[in-house]
């Protein structure tokens, strides 16, 4: 039953439509090992997870580059290890996110040694299965998502006891890079002066999240740490050089409005 609700919630809907695909080569060229790939899926979990994160990314990968062997089969080599509902701890190639919007995060300033723990550690945690046996976890997932208070959203992601075989996809990163101690989320400081009700929850919820089984996609999107990088500026943007095409007062393709 677990296995049949993951498929389910795994399912990609129809009708997606990426505003800028990704280019698997150019993307090669860009990314860098320990680099996170995030992804805007369209699978019904992801529209939960897009939701309740107030998010464009629902899912996450490393990229791991040439760290894992070319398949004999002849098949696209795996660059990237991602977790799924369905399946654990997987491994698959750049290709597979051909047709989604994606966004590069890189920590910034990591060391080589600090980088190689990163990805060690990822491609240590290849087959990881989920425990898929507690279903309360993956059937709530299948009604309509209610209007939910900001401070209880984060923690309707995670599933179960919080373990990497339960996690989203950003969890098992997270953990990755805690192996070295690299920051995701800002360090809490706390503020002179009588603190009010609202300003203790914030404190709390943030010192709660930095547990890896409460990261999110978009945790590393809005890190200060981790830098943005965009494979169309990363060789050399001129705007110049674009063509583009005439525009026509009767062409309602055209108009803004």
């Amino acid at each position: 039953m677990g296995r049949w609700m993951a498929d389910r919630l795994e399912a990609e809907s129809s009708g997606y439509e990426p505003y800028t695909p990704s280019d698997p080569d150019t993307l090669r060229r860009t990314l860098e090992p320990g680099d996170i790939l995030l992804v805007e899926g369209n699978q019904r979990i992801s529209a939960v997870i897009k939701y309740l994160t107030q998010s464009t990314w629902s899912h996450a990968a490393l990229y791991v580059g040439d760290a894992l062997p070319i398949p004999e089969d002849g098949s696209d080599q795996p660059r990237l290890i991602e977790v799924n509902l369905g399946q654990g701890c997987i491994a698959v190639p750049l290709t597979k996110y051909r047709t989604y919007n994606t966004r590069i995060c890189r920590a910034s300033g990591l060391t080589p040694e600090d980088r190689e723990t990163v990805v060690s550690f990822m491609v240590d945690k290849i087959g990881l299965k989920y425990d898929l046996k507690n279903i309360i976890d993956l059937l709530r997932y299948f009604f309509p998502t209610p209007p939910v208070p900001v401070r209880w959203r984060r923690r309707m992601i995670a599933f179960g006891s919080g373990e990497p075989t339960r996690a989203i996809c950003s969890s098992l990163i997270a953990q990755a890079y805690q192996q070295v101690r690299y920051p995701i989320l800002p360090e809490v400081t706390r503020a002179p002066g009588r603190m009010t009700a609202q300003s203790r929850y914030s404190r709390h919820e943030i010192l709660a999240i930095r547990h890896h089984s409460l990261f999110t996609p978009r945790d590393f999107d809005l890190s200060p740490f981790f830098q943005i990088v965009k494979p169309t500026l990363a060789y050399g943007f001129d705007y110049k050089q674009l063509t583009w095409k005439a525009w026509d007062k009767d062409d309602t393709d055209l108009r803004t409005g």
